[in-house]
């Protein structure tokens, strides 16, 4: 994998599982300095370190100990200097930290833009310093057109336009400016899309397999779109995981146009950014009458410590229609009907169709919201019930296929979370974000699941709660409202009552990591900021005050949510061998060896790879695994034996995609004597093979 910077916990966001007990991590790479001379490095860590430059030992800092530092000196000519820095860990806290100085001077971190996983010149390395001023400049640029035509309402002297006249558009300005930031934010995705990945997560190879096939069966066969090509002959295996069939949608024209899996979950990702932060933004500008301040909770609901973590979860990025469906809510609530009933009905359902988790976490924010408006509930209680009841049968016939999918696969398989298996938040998951400002003020914090809204969106939500109206406002109620459940919820079993919550409320059972409840705490909180920011506007009369605050704010809210630039692995794309089977043949396929059910993320590659050709086959990687699956596992696992070939034809295997670096040189032998297997074609270590 390949990092921007080199922490401990940056290797740690790329893996499954939190890093715990004993481990070693090795970073190796290039550092290029402009002037040559005598360097001073040091190490400073718990527990053992060593840092290597061009082969020689400068730094060793080894051994099992506490915190401690260990310095050393080596000369360097100008130029890229191979480096490799050693940490090791037996067991309890870890903290790495390495820096360097020219000669006597002071010792600083060593900064990241002279790192390179290849040799570079000075002038690339110019270059790359020049980028990140760029990036900075930029960035104000774009905070600054984005509040002067979005939020702007003050004026100016002397016959120059006011900005009125530039916030002629609120809406499309807005779009334009979260789009921007969404693009800054994931940088440095948006300069490769098709080519830069999260794919060494395998979690994201899954999510791209599943846009793909939802945009290649839904025009084809509707009403099997349910019947993936994974883990065959099991049916209904999109809905071993999230079915994502808004986000498939979206991709579909990529796809339909050529595009690869990869192109197509990248731009979705960012559309996600941008249309989350746009959405909340509406919101606040509607119930504030004050676009700075719709902005300022756009910025710290899209770009926070949950979304920017869960880049290999494309089903977490897509929220704009729970923040609709808040307004939709707040108007029903107000005024019963017709409109407004089918209105939040529907896009309830299109946020339930983005994922279940969602869908479940909208469910809980809205019952949350009904409940903190008593006086509503006072003037037109008989009313509004029988609206809120036509408004879920509207949903409930919308969402009845989709559920009805899931529900036969857990009746089939017995799929279901017992609270025992959930996976809860810590309140150390309060405190961790991947904002570089925060992690640089405050320091690092470990966590399994960053819940940290932020400071700027604390300080102005508390402001919000104190100082300004959102109490004696009904709609700031309800984000409080469901704040608090969210982040109630996200504890688990450590709340009481929970386990008969979820014994009662049968959706709970398809939710394994209940952490993600926490998301309500953020969105409330940045909701809240808003309310903030807009009684702190009103409270100022000068129009260039205002101006400041503005800049300020939304200035501050940007900086302090910055993840960039984000590590991404190279996607070289499908190999070609897998082009070599007509898409939508017949024949089940079969990649070998096959992994065992524990390791059943090493299939996820092959979920990527089906989609150039969508056959059936016996592998898959999703959120479930099948009994059949494990059958399989067993038959197979002395392949090439004549079992293990009677196995494949009794399965309807007549392809087998043979991995050269899965077998011993023995088994590869015996494959290529194997009579029952024609080889058809050769590409690196994957053999593509026919079943007679």
């Amino acid at each position: 994998m390949t990092d921007p910077t080199v922490t401990i916990e940056g290797v740690a966001s790329h893996l499954s599982a939190p890093l715990r007990g004993a481990f070693s991590i090795r970073w190796s790479g290039y550092l290029t300095v402009a002037a040559g001379g005598v360097y001073r490095f040091a190490t400073r860590s718990d527990d053992g370190s060593k840092l290597v430059v061009d082969d020689l030992l400068v730094v060793d800092n080894g051994g099992v100990h506490g915190l401690q530092s260990s310095t050393g000196t080596v000369s360097l000519g100008p130029g890229s200097h191979r480096v490799t820095l050693e940490y090791f860990q037996a067991d309890g806290s870890f903290e790495l930290d390495w820096e360097w100085g020219r000669g006597d001077g002071a010792l600083t971190a060593v900064p990241s833009w002279r790192l390179s996983r290849e040799p570079v010149t000075s002038a690339t390395l110019v270059a790359a310093r020049a980028l990140d001023w760029a990036l900075g400049i930029g960035l104000m640029a774009t905070v600054a057109a984005g509040v002067v035509i979005a939020g702007g309402s003050w004026t100016f002297e002397r016959g120059v336009p006011s900005a009125a006249r530039f916030a002629r558009f609120p809406k499309t300005a807005s779009l334009a400016l979260f789009v921007g930031l969404a693009l800054l934010e994931t940088w440095p995705l948006a300069s490769a899309p098709g080519r830069l990945s999260r794919n060494d997560n395998g979690d994201t190879m899954l999510n791209e397999w599943t846009i793909a096939w939802v945009a290649h069966q839904a025009p084809r066969a509707p009403t099997r779109l349910f019947d993936a090509n994974i883990f065959y002959p099991e049916r209904r295996t999109l809905a071993f995981s999230e079915s994502m069939i808004v986000q498939g949608m979206l991709a579909a024209p990529v796809l339909w146009l050529g595009g690869s899996p990869v192109l197509a979950y990248n731009l979705v990702l960012i559309a996600g950014f941008a249309l989350t932060g746009w959405a909340a933004c509406l919101l606040i500008a509607r119930w504030t009458n004050d676009w700075m301040a719709g902005i300022v909770s756009g910025v710290l609901a899209a770009f926070n410590a949950h979304n920017l973590t869960s880049l290999p979860h494309l089903q977490t990025q897509h929220v704009e229609f729970f923040f609709l469906s808040l307004l939709i809510l707040d108007r029903l609530v107000r005024d019963p009907g017709l409109r407004h009933a089918v209105s939040f009905a529907v896009l309830f359902t299109l946020q339930a169709l983005t994922s279940y988790y969602l869908l479940v976490i909208t469910g809980f924010a809205t019952a949350a919201c009904l409940v903190v408006r008593p006086w509503d509930w006072r003037q037109r209680g008989a009313k509004l019930a029988r609206w809120l009841a036509a408004s879920a049968a509207v949903g409930a016939i919308l969402l009845a296929p989709y559920l009805l999918e899931y529900w036969r696969v857990s009746r089939d398989h017995g799929f279901k979370r017992v609270p025992e298996n959930v996976l809860p938040a810590s309140l150390l998951d309060y405190l961790m974000t991947p904002s570089r400002l925060d992690r640089w003020v405050f320091g690092p914090v470990q966590g399994d699941n960053p819940l940290f809204p932020g400071v700027v969106c604390l300080a102005l939500a508390a402001y919000a709660l104190t100082r300004g109206r959102a109490l004696t406002d009904a709609r700031a109620r309800m984000c409080a409202a469901f704040g608090v459940c969210g982040v109630v919820l996200s504890f688990g079993l450590a709340v009481p009552g929970y386990a008969t919550l979820h014994r009662l409320f049968v959706p709970l059972w398809g939710i394994r990591a209940v952490s993600r409840f926490g998301y309500l705490g953020i969105v409330a909180a940045a909701l809240l900021a808003g309310y903030g920011a807009a009684s702190l506007r009103a409270r100022l009369s000068a129009d260039w005050h205002q101006t400041c605050l503005v800049f300020t704010l939304v200035a501050l809210a940007i900086v302090e949510t910055l993840a960039m630039p984000i590590g991404y692995t190279p996607f070289e794309g499908v190999p070609a061998i897998y082009s070599r089977l007509a898409r939508g043949g017949e024949g089940v396929v079969a990649e070998l060896p096959l992994p065992s059910p524990r390791g059943i993320a090493l299939n996820s590659p092959y979920d990527l790879n089906s989609t150039a050709h969508w056959r059936p086959m016996l592998n898959g990687y999703s959120g479930s695994v099948p009994d059949s699956y494990a059958k399989h596992y067993q038959a197979l696992r002395d392949f090439p034996g004549d079992a293990a070939i009677a196995a494949l034809k009794s399965y309807g295997v007549r392809y087998v995609f043979a991995h050269r670096e899965g077998f011993e040189p023995t088994v590869l032998d015996a494959i290529d004597r194997q009579t029952s297997l024609e080889r058809i074609a050769e590409e690196g270590t994957i053999v593509l093979y026919s079943v007679k």
